[in-house]
């Protein structure tokens, strides 16, 4: 290893000290980074990945699908964010817990530093509320020294995530900073692929809700023979759903999944494994039927 001094005005040593601390990483690391995308060779102008890939520059919040758990599942564009962002943040219940989406994280892109934030999802609204403002208070702190900050999240950002919750706080508190997603793949499109399901072929649509106590709030999209439903924190519920399901005779073919890409993963049809205990982020996806009414008996 070839040794390098470098000697910086004193102006420039301060401000990169006052970097340095609120990034919560060492000048050394922001000195090689810099020195890194100085020198980082010309990229493939024949290349499409090349010709999508944008320069980011904060500050900037985006929110990043990293897919359902399965590492080949992690677009191209959020590998490159993720090697970008000058902070990669995965929520977790706890500080001491990692969550999926880190996980996912640390197998495809295993230099990427992820700093884990805890965000409660239990307790009260209030507490939730509590807990996404002291979350989105510290986005703002990093976001305020023009750092791109990526909060990645299982699935994608855009659909049952509390990145949407995080970034109208954001928003709130700096209207003027940019805010953009990235898509990743969903565990329902994991699962069908799995099971060679046929989410929606001509004529038929796709329904999308989370599970709850209330399982009659199924009802309408069963009783649509074009309709897949895919069934969303289903897994407390499950035995209750397969019954459900088999009242509404729309039993036969339906799937659920579990932990996909992740260690424990498990997948199988709904009739074969109702009795068993299932994740609270199981995802059942019930397929169209196409071919008489249906309806709970």
């Amino acid at each position: 290893m070839r040794k390098s001094s470098v000697y910086l005005p004193d102006a420039l040593k301060e401000a990169l000290a006052a970097f340095a601390q609120a990034s919560g990483r060492s000048e050394a690391d922001l000195i090689r980074e810099a020195i890194e995308h100085l020198v980082a060779p010309a990229p493939d102008p024949s290349s499409p990945i090349s010709r999508a890939r944008r320069v980011l520059t904060g500050p900037c919040l985006i929110g990043v699908g990293v897919g359902p758990g399965n590492p080949d599942l992690i677009t191209e564009r959020a590998l490159d964010v993720l090697h970008q962002a000058d902070r990669v943040i995965a929520l977790s219940t706890g500080t001491d817990a990692i969550p999926r989406a880190e996980m996912t994280i640390r197998v495809a892109a295993p230099t990427v530093r992820v700093d884990r934030i805890a965000l409660a999802i239990a307790g009260t609204a209030a507490e939730r509320a509590t807990s996404l403002a002291a979350v989105a208070a510290e986005l703002v702190a990093a976001l305020d020294v023009r750092h791109v900050v990526a909060v990645v999240t299982v699935g994608d950002p855009n659909v049952y995530s509390i990145f949407s919750g995080l970034a109208r706080a954001v928003h709130a508190a700096r209207p003027s900073i940019g805010i953009d997603t990235v898509p990743g793949v969903m565990a329902f499109q994991d699962l069908a692929a799995r099971t060679q399901t046929v989410l929606a072929d001509a004529g038929d649509h796709l329904g999308i809700v989370t599970a709850s106590e209330d399982l009659a709030a199924l009802d309408p999209y069963l009783a649509d023979p074009r309709c897949t439903v895919v069934i969303y924190k289903g897994g407390r519920y499950l035995p209750a759903i397969a019954d459900r399901l088999a009242k509404c005779d729309r039993l036969d073919g339906a799937v659920m999944g579990e932990l996909l890409g992740l260690p424990g993963e498990h997948h199988g049809t709904v009739s074969a494994i109702a009795d068993r205990p299932a994740s609270y982020l199981a995802a059942i996806v019930v397929p169209a039927t196409r071919s008489r009414p249906t309806g709970p008996t």
